[in-house]
């Protein structure tokens, strides 16, 4: 049976309906590495708080769940008309993106929404891939936020020849300079507990918590999740080039490369490249997890307003 895989491309599935509460917000910060000191991250009260702008990224999982979800049911969906049947077990995170348009509110209330549509099918020897963007819409229809992902199945097959259609995709990261040393280098150590916070956001995949589901998936153990270690590399960014202003980060991208243990620590590596649109500046970074030696997120690429020199 052959498959028409370009008819899949521009494919819309149903709305999603989405929601937050203030208390989403600040277990977000914290699944992602906030500390005691990042009052604008974790204290409500605090005159500068304000969301970190990547939290969006929880809410296809999340969706308008407030209690804890089996995570095998999130997992069904519609198969999109060309493609074959994918499995959903056999799927790794390639690639996440979140471009901000406004600034999100605290707490959502009802009507908000994820509206999305496949951009790009891959296929090759190894697998295929698709490519999803999603808008973050309020009740009245206004865009927030614009998110890229990308899904690679493992050993997925079509018509066992290399085909890519794109509509639509995210910003590339500009080649990381060969000339001169990181900008920015920033490091953090995640805490064995970090994927016990992080799957209150949403995504309670037993990989991140049950060791035998670790060993089974061929990690040895437990794994961070991906999500986890990109909001631990953009807060980092906000915190050392806009000087902790959550508000400065207007789009942000990374691919996934490595798994990342609870426990290990973190090396964001960053170059200034060139103005970015609308004033800011755009950045280039990895992560390096410095407990294996591997890079753990790469193709890093940022816009974000930097903070302005003090004048004293």
């Amino acid at each position: 049976m052959s498959y028409d895989l370009g008819k899949a491309v521009g494919y819309s599935s149903a709305d999603q309906p989405v929601s937050w509460t203030r208390k989403d917000i600040l277990t977000y910060a914290i699944g992602v590495g906030a500390k005691k000191d990042d009052l604008s991250l974790v204290y409500e009260l605090d005159k500068a708080w304000a969301p970190l702008p990547t939290f969006p990224v929880v809410l296809n999982l999340k969706g308008n769940d407030t209690d804890v979800t089996l995570f095998a049911s999130k997992l069904a969906s519609e198969t999109a008309p060309g493609l074959p049947k994918l499995k959903p077990d056999r799927v790794v995170h390639g690639t996440q993106s979140i471009e901000v348009l406004r600034d999100l509110p605290a707490a959502s209330g009802p009507g908000w929404k994820l509206s999305s549509r496949i951009c790009a099918v891959h296929e090759n020897k190894s697998g295929i891939i698709v490519e999803k963007e999603s808008t973050l819409l309020d009740p009245q229809g206004t865009a927030y936020a614009k998110l890229f992902s990308s899904s690679f199945y493992l050993g997925a097959k079509a018509n066992g020849e290399k085909f890519s259609k794109v509509i639509a995709g995210a910003p590339a990261a500009k080649p990381i300079p060969k000339d001169r040393k990181p900008d920015w280098v920033i490091r953090d150590k995640t805490t064995p507990e970090q994927a016990l916070i992080y799957r209150l956001s949403g995504d309670y995949n037993p990989l991140h918590i049950d060791p035998a589901a670790g060993k089974a998936m061929g990690f040895g153990d437990v794994i961070l999740h991906g999500l986890s270690s990109l909001g631990f590399a953009a807060r980092g960014l906000i915190q050392e080039v806009a000087k902790g202003n959550p508000r400065a980060l207007k789009m942000f991208g990374v691919r996934f490369t490595a798994p990342v243990k609870p426990g290990d620590e973190l090396e964001t590596q960053a170059w200034e490249v060139g103005p970015g649109p609308n004033g800011t500046t755009e950045i280039t970074f990895i992560t390096k997890n410095i407990t294996s030696g591997k890079v753990a997120l790469g193709n890093g690429v940022a816009f974000i307003k930097k903070a302005e020199k003090s004048k004293l």
